[in-house]
């Protein structure tokens, strides 16, 4: 690994810390409080006296419709697949097992952080839960929020993206993760920093020292050779 890639990933190390400590340090998270506060009752309020963003809501927080972003990640990584060779599809399927490793002990990694608060619907009081107003068994509300889950994984897709399938992949990658994590802050499932800082903060400082260096390749071709069926290398 050259100087310029080191000094890259400390610079995002250093980002993503800064950037928690940006809402763990101060009183009241600082200046995030009034963001997260002014975003969760725009949308609380206006869900109450909306039929069509209550429904919208509702229904994108639905447990199934997380099938659809599933499908949605599928589908750009389908785009790929299609103009590989046999020999490069079983590259991709390594991949995204590789993806999903990393995706689920980046999140394990993420809540041994020292944070455990409650999402912006338990919160505050008399504040709407959407479940109730639709009577949808939708996912409105957390005990533990941070950092997002749920936008942690999208993120860690759309790096993915870049680092083997280039910025085309990634700008659309960050048009998923835009699409399918806001409806969890809009249900007040989270709050907006819970993936601003928890999520984002977790994968700068996490993933660079993952993917910045050889150590995602040289599971990638582990896997390769190791898995069952053709075309092993």
């Amino acid at each position: 690994m050259n100087a310029k890639r080191l000094l890259a990933i400390l610079a995002l190390n250093i980002a993503g810390i800064a950037l928690f400590l940006s809402w763990y340090l101060p009183a009241n998270h600082g200046f995030w409080f009034p963001i997260d506060k002014s975003i969760f009752f725009w949308f609380n309020h206006h869900m109450a006296s909306n039929k069509m963003l209550m429904w919208l809501i509702a229904i994108t927080n639905f447990r199934g419709f997380d099938m659809v972003s599933l499908l949605t990640m599928g589908l750009l990584y389908l785009k790929f697949w299609l103009h590989e060779t046999p020999p490069g599809r079983r590259r991709l399927i390594t991949i995204g097992v590789t993806m999903l490793i990393s995706a689920v002990v980046l999140n394990q990694l993420g809540h041994l952080l020292p944070v455990k608060h409650v999402s912006p619907s338990l919160f505050f009081d008399h504040a709407y839960r959407v479940s109730e107003l639709s009577g949808i068994p939708a996912k409105d509300a957390s005990r533990d929020s941070f950092p997002g889950d749920h936008g942690m994984m999208l993120i860690i897709f759309a790096c993915f993206m870049l680092r083997y399938f280039g910025k085309g992949a990634f700008l659309s990658a960050v048009l998923i993760v835009v699409v399918f994590s806001l409806p969890r802050v809009m249900a007040g499932a989270h709050w907006f920093s819970d993936i601003a800082v928890g999520s984002l903060s977790v994968v700068l400082v996490g993933l660079s020292w993952w993917l910045m260096t050889p150590a995602s390749d040289y599971l990638v071709r582990w896997l390769n050779r190791t898995l069952p069926g053709k075309y092993k290398p």
